[in-house]
Order: C-alpha cells, then sequence, then structure tokens
C-alpha cells in the first residue's frame, strides 16, 4: 500500500488519540503526514475523568483514536467525553477510531434479561458526537448493522496474506482451519488470499474462557501437516488451545496461529507457550501488549497503513470497499 497522503489538507483536520492505543495513534498520523495533537488527562479527586483537547478543532474534521481495551469501561467514557469535547467545539466532523470494538461480542440476546450491549455502545458513540466510526474485525458481521451512522468495518486479512506470501513459511500441505462456523466465511476469504484449503470447526461456549470443540471437523484436516489456525480475536486462549489440541491429536505437525486482535489475558501465554507446535503466532497492534504478554514467535503487524488508507480514501470522497472485512479485497503489495 503506497503512502499517499498528499490531498489532505493539514489544516483541515485534527487528529487526537486516547490513552489505550496511542502508539498505533502515531503511526496513523505518521503514514498521513499529519501532527498528532496533545490531549490533556487527569482525575478530579472524587475519581471523576478530566479531558481536554489541546488543539482547536472549530470547523474542522477530528479524528479520535481510542482502542476498547482493559480497563474497557475508562477508554469507553473517555472517548465518548472527547467527541463530545469536539461535537461542542463545533467541529465539522468527529470521526471515532475504534480499532478494537471489544463489545462487538455481545451482539444478540442469548439469555433472559441481558443487554445487547453492542448496539447500545454504537447509540452511545453517536449521542456523544460521532459522525461515522471505523473499526477493525468485528466478532460479527451484523454489529455493523447496529450503527445508524456510517460506519467502516476494515479487516487485516490483506496484511496477514502479504506476511504469510513473504515470510519463509512452507505453504504447501497447510489448511486454514476456522474455530467456529461463525468465523468460516473470513477464514474462506483467507484462504484464498494463500490458495489454500478451509476447514471449521464446531464450537460450544461453555464459558468466558472454556468451550468445547466437536470433532467431526478432524476428518477435514486429516493428512495435512500444517495447519494455521485464523481467529479474529485471542483472549483467554481458551478456544485456540482446544481447538490447538485437537489438530496435534489429527496428526497435524505444526501450527501458525493468526488473529486480528490479540489480547492473552490471565494464562493465555503460558497455554500457548506450552505447546511446541506453535511455530508462529501472527497478529495485530489493534491492541497493545506490555513486554510480559510477548513471546520469541509472536509477530505484529501495524495496521496503521489500513486505517491510513481508509482515512484518505472517506477523506477524499473515495470508495473503500475493497478495505471492508467483508469485501473482495486483494494483497495490500
Amino acid at each position: 500500500m503506497s503512502n499517499q497522503t498528499q490531498d489532505i489538507d493539514p489544516d483541515d483536520v485534527r487528529f487526537f488519540s486516547g490513552r489505550s492505543n496511542p502508539e498505533l495513534a502515531a503511526k496513523i498520523a505518521a503514514y498521513l503526514n499529519l501532527p498528532l495533537e496533545k490531549a490533556h488527562f487527569s482525575r478530579f479527586s472524587n475519581d471523576n475523568l478530566f479531558v481536554q483537547l489541546g488543539a482547536s478543532v472549530r470547523g474542522r474534521r477530528v479524528y479520535i483514536v481510542q482502542s476498547l481495551v482493559p480497563p474497557v469501561s475508562d477508554h469507553l467514557l473517555e472517548l465518548m467525553m472527547m467527541l463530545d469535547i469536539a461535537k461542542g467545539a463545533a467541529a465539522r466532523d468527529v470521526h471515532a477510531i475504534i480499532p478494537y470494538y471489544s463489545y462487538a461480542r455481545s451482539d444478540k440476546k442469548d439469555a433472559p434479561r441481558i443487554s445487547i450491549t453492542a448496539r447500545l455502545v454504537a447509540d452511545l458513540l453517536q449521542t456523544a458526537g460521532a459522525t461515522r466510526v471505523m473499526t477493525m474485525t468485528l466478532h460479527s458481521p451484523q454489529v455493523h448493522g447496529f450503527f445508524s451512522i456510517p460506519a467502516d468495518p476494515l479487516t487485516s486479512r490483506g496484511l496477514f496474506a502479504d506476511y504469510m506470501i513473504d515470510s519463509s513459511v512452507d505453504l504447501s500441505d497447510s489448511v486454514v482451519v476456522a474455530p467456529d462456523v461463525g468465523g468460516a466465511k473470513s477464514a474462506a476469504r483467507f484462504a484464498d488470499l494463500l490458495d489454500l484449503p478451509t476447514a471449521a470447526a464446531q464450537k460450544t461456549r461453555v464459558s468466558d474462557s472454556e468451550v468445547r470443540i466437536g470433532s467431526l471437523f478432524q476428518r477435514q484436516v486429516a493428512g495435512f501437516r500444517h495447519a494455521i489456525i485464523y481467529d479474529d480475536e485471542i483472549a483467554t486462549g481458551g478456544t485456540v488451545v482446544e481447538l490447538s489440541r485437537l489438530l496435534i491429536e489429527s496428526g497435524i505437525q505444526e501450527l501458525t496461529i493468526i488473529c486480528t486482535h490479540g489480547l492473552f489475558l490471565g494464562t493465555a501465554i503460558g497455554r500457548l507457550q506450552a505447546m511446541p507446535q506453535i511455530r508462529e503466532i501472527v497478529t495485530t497492534d489493534t491492541v497493545p501488549r506490555a513486554p510480559e504478554r510477548q513471546l520469541p514467535n509472536m509477530t505484529v503487524l501495524s495496521t496503521a497503513p489500513v486505517f491510513g488508507q481508509a482515512i484518505r480514501q472517506n477523506y477524499l470522497h473515495r470508495s473503500i470497499g475493497e478495505l471492508f472485512d467483508f469485501g473482495e479485497e486483494k494483497r495490500y503489495r
């Protein structure tokens, strides 16, 4: 993807970051050749949050980058306050750039007296002042429809395909595996970019950290040497560890794990480290990670070019269909 940003007027936009992922925000701003403006954060004695944008936004298009990572509620409130500030200060447009929209997992009413929180948060963002939302790899496609304002669900599939093809990984005798049927279409699109076959597991979630996976899919992977597990998110690692175990039992000798949002919470790192068959874990920077949650065989790809290109295309009123999560995107190079 080329860095063609000369058409963006730096005086016409303001680019800010919340405190959840300032490193990615800085990379997106650098890709666009735009300054990352300062924002000031503090707390009052009663624990109320104080936020102030450090540059005038009047009449300008404002971009605010904030991932919904732990502590999610603090970062969500921080984002809504920044959106409200921009709206109240007469910004022309206010774009919420949310690399990781964690509440996308709360996408349906599957128990009595619960909230479809993905829709609730979408409504809150609009009320706070967002005129457009941009995110990456939503947990389920229907969450896109929860937004009443324009929303751009981007994908990192092209980044992963570029990396896999350009790396030294032997893709012969490989199969792409989706952890559940809900991710089968996305995994199939990724496999098409690599000209590989796909298989999909049948997953039943028991709890937030425990899953059961049926064994029928093992017939689909019989005879393959290398499996690429392709998932949207790894939190506690329960799904990917159980799936890896079943794949190894099926004769898979080598595993590559790919996920857009790599949180690796709790014991996830230790559980993955204990499986020598995992040759590499490939993820992105939509979620920042502390050094203790990095592994020697972990590769982190930056999503800044994807967000940067989408922002630029939006600014110039051009199509970004090939960057959509459900689009027929090609490799970036």
